[in-house]
C-alpha cells in the first residue's frame, strides 16, 4: 500500500469515523448526564443560572480560585496544557487547510513558530503530569495503568506533529502517524478521563448553583 493510498484512507474515511465517534460519544455522555440529573429532583431545584455562570467563569480564569493560588505552578501548567490541547489545534494552518479542502471553510490561523512552541509546552506539561503521578504518593495511589496510556495518547499527536513540521527522518510516514494518533485521541476523549472537558460546564454549573444558592458560599 502506497503512502498516497494510506493518506487518502486516514484523511478520508478514518477521519470521518473519528469525528463521528467523537460527536456521538459526546452526545452520549451529555444525554446520560442529563438523564441522571432528571432523575434527581434536587439537582433541578438547586440549579441557578447566575451562580452557575459565576462559577464557570471563575474556574476558567487563571488564579481566580483559592486552590489555584495555593498551587501556582500546577495552575500555570494546567492552563497552558488545556490551551494547547483544546484551543490551539483549531488554529493550526494545516488543520484549517484540511477543513477548507473538504468543506470550503477557512479562518485565521496561528504562526507556525508559535504552534511549535506551544506543542513543546504541551509535551513539557505532560512530563510534569507524569512526574506528579510517579512522585506524589497521594496522586500515585489514585493512578491506574489507563492514566499512563492516556498521557501517551495525548503526547503522540503533539510529538509527531513537531516531527512532521520539522521534516525530520521519514517525515511523510510520521505525518500519517500524527493524523492517525490524533483521530484515535479524538475518539477516546468522550470515553476516558479526558471526557471531563465534555461535562465541565454541567458539573461546574451544578457545583456553583449548590454553593451559591443553597450554602450561600463560594465554590472557589
Amino acid at each position: 500500500m502506497t503512502l498516497q493510498t494510506l493518506y487518502a484512507i486516514i484523511a478520508g474515511p478514518l477521519a470521518v469515523l473519528a469525528i463521528t465517534g467523537f460527536v456521538l460519544g459526546c452526545v452520549y455522555r451529555i444525554v446520560m448526564a442529563v438523564r441522571q440529573t432528571a432523575s434527581d429532583r434536587m439537582v433541578i431545584e438547586y440549579f441557578h443560572p447566575r451562580y452557575a455562570l459565576r462559577s464557570i467563569f471563575r474556574w476558567l480564569t487563571p488564579y481566580a480560585t483559592v486552590n489555584m493560588r495555593r498551587h501556582p505552578i500546577m495552575t500555570l501548567v494546567t492552563f497552558i496544557f488545556h490551551l494547547g490541547m483544546v484551543v490551539m489545534p483549531f488554529f493550526i494552518f494545516a488543520h484549517m487547510l484540511m477543513v477548507y479542502e473538504a468543506f470550503g471553510l477557512s479562518w485565521p490561523t496561528l504562526p507556525d513558530v508559535f504552534v511549535e512552541w506551544m506543542s513543546w509546552a504541551v509535551l513539557l506539561a505532560l512530563v510534569f503530569f507524569l512526574g506528579r503521578r510517579l512522585i506524589l504518593p497521594e496522586v500515585r495511589y489514585l493512578t491506574t495503568p489507563s492514566d499512563y496510556l492516556i498521557l501517551f495518547m495525548v503526547a503522540l499527536p503533539f510529538f509527531t506533529g513537531i516531527w512532521a513540521y520539522k521534516g525530520w527522518w521519514a517525515a511523510e510516514w510520521v505525518t500519517l502517524l500524527h493524523m492517525l494518533s490524533g483521530e484515535v485521541l479524538l475518539v477516546a476523549i468522550p470515553f476516558t478521563r479526558l471526557g471531563h472537558m465534555v461535562l465541565f460546564f454541567m458539573t461546574r454549573g451544578y457545583m456553583g448553583s449548590e454553593f451559591g444558592g443553597i450554602r450561600h458560599a463560594r465554590d472557589w
